[in-house]
């Protein structure tokens, strides 16, 4: 079930474009001050503000609007699923390459940078692989190869094109998993040991030499106990210290920022204190897969305000906690939502009573969500917000 039109996307002080301070602009145009969009505003610090993109919505003719505001709100993109290994090579050997690039022509038509998602990630494999190694045909060391060959193609096939890659996503457990202590997880653990992930970085860096190279995972938005036994941050940071320290050519860390208005989450300075530690391993950073979820009540589902505008509020909160953390660290270089429209938003099929996600409601509203990003990018300014500190590439 779907919520119709419950927004009330409310008005929020816009500065005068006289007092918009006039950083250095990038994203392939300068800086307009008469532009109030999500990527204008953030040319203004150099900060790449981007959106899963969802290739069967973009591509639909009677659904323009998608296409509209992924090319006039965003300025750089990821693909949703269409990079994943399960879509790139449902058969063995045979790659379909077109829905990928069909959105790397998209990104490059609108001036736009694109995040590659994902090389390598326990799920959305494909059944020639998993299927394999559960009946004995694939070896260990043929996984190996596999997984190097696959990497390698990949990169080369986008090579030039792709300016962050999301190499390993969510290797880390949880602390409610069994057992408890934090450790690599997954069907690439198991079956490889945790080597595969150092392995990964490399055998990317030497496809392709450019690309900014980056762990992305969720539930490090801030350190917790410190201890890295039960803390995922903590654990996550102590893992890109020794992949560095092994001279691992890793460019950054992604958080990816899925959160719930119905937990504690955190504060800006919690969120930057941890932003700025990475930073100080020499390392970028990112936001990757913003949303905000809700619970829909019975009362939401009703249309009952008194239930559903705070959690609207919440949910703006959580995303202006996000990006003024991103804006105060000079290392953190795009903050990416997961898909902008509840239309098109994977929360509901997942999670089933949580949605209310993005920042543009079902017809493509503004939600209150927006409005505060937007607030953000326009007041936030010298001396706490500056410039970004381009990364490059580690060898």
């Amino acid at each position: 079930m779907r919520i119709k039109r419950w927004i009330a996307t409310g008005a929020v002080a816009i500065a005068t474009v006289g007092a918009l301070n006039t950083l250095p602009a990038s994203a392939g145009r300068p800086y307009n001050p008469a532009d109030q969009s999500l990527r204008n505003l953030g040319l203004r610090h150099d900060l790449y503000i981007g959106t899963a993109v969802d290739m069967a919505a973009l591509n639909d003719a009677a659904d323009p609007r998608y296409r509209e505001l992924v090319a006039s709100q965003f300025s750089t993109v990821t693909a949703e699923n269409v990079m994943k290994w399960e879509s790139l090579e449902p058969t063995r050997g045979t790659y379909d390459w077109a829905p990928a690039d069909e959105l790397l022509a998209f990104a490059q038509q609108n001036n736009q940078r694109v995040r590659g998602h994902v090389l390598v990630w326990q799920n959305q494999l494909p059944g020639w692989l998993t299927t394999g190694v559960e009946d004995g045909s694939i070896s260990t060391e043929q996984l190996r190869d596999i997984l190097r060959n696959h990497i390698t193609t990949v990169v080369k096939h986008f090579k030039g094109r792709i300016w962050q890659w999301d190499v390993v996503n969510e290797a880390v457990s949880d602390p409610w998993d069994s057992p408890s202590t934090l450790h690599y997880k997954g069907f690439w653990a198991q079956h490889l040991g945790p080597d595969y992930i150092a392995d990964a970085f490399r055998w990317a860096r030497a496809a392709d030499p450019k690309a900014l190279l980056f762990y992305n995972d969720y539930n490090i938005e801030a350190f917790g106990s410190g201890d890295p036994a039960d803390d995922k941050t903590q654990f996550v940071y102590d893992m890109a210290k020794n992949l560095l320290a092994q001279r691992v050519p890793i460019d950054g860390v992604g958080s990816q920022g899925h959160l719930g208005t119905q937990y504690g989450n955190y504060d800006t300075l919690q969120v930057a204190a941890a932003l700025k530690k990475f930073a100080g391993l020499g390392l970028a950073t990112a936001f990757t897969e913003v949303d905000v979820r809700s619970q829909l009540t019975e009362a939401v589902r009703n249309g009952d305000s008194n239930e559903i505008n705070p959690r609207l509020q919440a949910s703006a909160a959580n995303y202006s906690v996000l990006l003024q953390a991103c804006l105060a660290d000079r290392h953190c270089l795009s903050f990416t939502v997961w898909g902008f429209t509840d239309k098109h938003s994977w929360v509901p099929d997942w999670f089933g009573n949580e949605g209310m996600a993005n920042i543009y409601d079902e017809n493509y509203q503004p939600k209150r969500a927006y409005h505060l990003m937007k607030a953000d990018l326009i007041y936030a300014g010298p001396p706490y917000v500056l410039p970004r500190i381009a990364q490059k590439p580690r060898r």
